[in-house]
């Protein structure tokens, strides 16, 4: 039954993979559609924003409500009926209202299941898995997108298969998820704590979840402007065929992929604890930027669009993963919640902009953007790394992975970070 969960809480993650990966290759095909610049086309990451942030704002009280396998089958349905309303091509005022729903669907199912996997034994490493098993989605859906086009199917046709997975997702939630999970230690649901201060309000008020928020919100910042606008800066400005620039999206997922099954997994092996494994990954997108900026030819730039997402990839999932010992465990199914919430904000916020400076510069201004908001990330990173230094104590103690000892922070690997 465990394993059986597992499977589908990837296989969720796959969906949510492709709905990100197609996005940024249907950008151009729905500008076209709908004769819509590059800002307005931007108005759609908002959309998708709010009702992420919705969902993110209400995922701990959806759990205490429905419980997981009632949150998560309500992500799923939510998700397959609004991608299904789009399939049938609507104006463009109600695609943005659609999108919303659409954000909110699976918005539920993203900040749920990262609730989940925070359960588990050996989370730290369930959690890059699922996050690996997004990038499996993302690196699907580029090809996929490419293809439809390719073979002159209209945009809107990639939503309607998005409808059709989301079905076995919503089957799999109903029957094989529990009711409830423990996610708070019993004697917290005790009568005597009803006086305390509710979930959200307490969350809201941690400086802890404000500073993780405030980096994925950055993160993940860079990794949609990234995977959504890559497509038109090699087809516009690098000359790059459609074909040709599916596949190097494809690669830029590939290695976000490929970065949240390996890196985490050699950091351990190797003794190297969190904080220093996030710097080193934060060192490389900087420096995959450059080379991806600079680097001449389009080989290079192949590379470098790799080696940016390779970087990029375990940083999401360690996030999550380090909460549960920074935050009190009642608060973490609203904490992670929040901090699903913030990173779409920024999902939303920072290629909106990327497309503004696009308008006005042109899409060269991409990558030296995207090096900007990876040095402000490294800033919020810095902050992050001290408190969980705090938390390991001064001996050098340990923080361990729930039985599975992976999360080891040790005082002199940290000192070598810097």
């Amino acid at each position: 039954m465990s394993r059986a969960r597992l499977i589908f809480a990837f296989a969720s993650f796959i969906l949510l993979g492709v709905t990100s990966g197609v996005a940024g290759v249907l950008i151009p095909s729905q500008m076209a559609d709908y004769q819509v610049n590059k800002v307005t086309i931007g108005t759609m990451f908002f959309t998708f924003s709010a009702g992420y942030v919705l969902s993110g704002v209400g995922n701990g009280s959806l759990i205490r409500w429905l419980g997981a396998r009632g949150q998560l089958a309500l992500g799923a349905a939510v998700t397959g009926c609004l991608a299904y309303g789009i399939g049938l091509r609507p104006s463009f005022v109600v695609l943005l209202i659609a999108n919303i729903g659409l954000g909110f669907g699976t918005g539920i199912l993203d900040a749920g299941l990262n609730a989940y996997l925070t359960t588990l034994p050996n989370h730290t490493t369930l959690l890059n898995l699922l996050h690996a098993f997004f990038g499996v989605g993302a690196l699907i859906g580029p090809v996929l997108a490419t293809a439809l086009l390719h073979a002159h199917r209209p945009w809107q046709d990639v939503y309607l298969l998005l409808a059709v997975a989301a079905v076995p997702l919503l089957a799999g939630f109903l029957t094989l998820f529990p009711s409830r999970i423990a996610q708070v230690p019993e004697e917290e649901e005790h009568p005597a704590f009803e006086g305390r201060r509710a979930p959200l309000s307490a969350a809201l008020r941690h400086p802890t979840v404000w500073l993780a928020a405030t980096f994925l919100c950055l993160y993940v910042g860079i990794e949609v402007t990234v995977g959504d606008w890559s497509f038109s800066l090699l087809t516009q400005q690098k000359g790059a065929g459609e074909l040709l620039a599916g596949y190097v999206v494809s690669g830029y997922w590939l290695g976000l992929t490929l970065g949240r099954f390996l890196l985490n997994a050699s950091a351990t092996r190797a003794g190297i604890g969190v904080v220093a494994m996030m710097y080193g990954c934060l060192a490389g997108v900087g420096v995959a930027t450059l080379l991806t900026w600079l680097g001449p030819g389009s080989v290079l730039v192949t590379i470098g669009f790799g080696l940016i997402g390779f970087f990029l990839g375990p940083v999401f999932p360690t996030t999550i993963a380090v909460l549960p010992r920074l935050a009190p465990a009642r608060l973490v199914p609203t904490a992670v919640g929040l901090l699903v919430g913030a990173s779409v904000i920024g999902g939303a916020v920072f290629p909106w902009l990327a497309g503004s400076l696009a308008q006005g510069l042109g899409l060269g201004s991409l990558l030296p953007y995207t090096l900007v908001l990876s040095v402000l990330l490294a800033i919020v990173w810095s902050t992050i790394g001290r408190r969980i230094r705090s938390v390991a104590g001064p001996a050098g103690g340990e923080l361990t992975d729930d039985g599975g000892g992976l999360d080891r922070i040790r005082t002199a690997t940290d000192s070598q970070a810097h």
